[in-house]
């Protein structure tokens, strides 16, 4: 069966809460989703490395609402 989708989508706003690594935002349709997740060890670590520390001024760039 052949299906046809003609669509016009228009956005004037999103807002988005959160993004992971597994997250799938999705505007319209889609005929066939299909996930993959792959994880690859490059440098050959055994452990996880310590954690960073700030330094300097840790205000941001741009400016964010309250």
């Amino acid at each position: 069966m052949n299906l046809t989708v003609h669509q016009s989508i228009s956005i004037y706003m999103i807002k988005v809460g959160a993004i992971t690594n597994s997250s799938v935002l999705q505007i319209g349709s889609t005929g066939s989703l299909q996930s993959q997740s792959d994880i690859y060890n490059t440098g050959g670590y055994a452990e996880p490395v310590e954690e960073a520390e700030a330094i300097g001024d840790t205000t941001p760039l741009v400016p964010l609402a309250p």
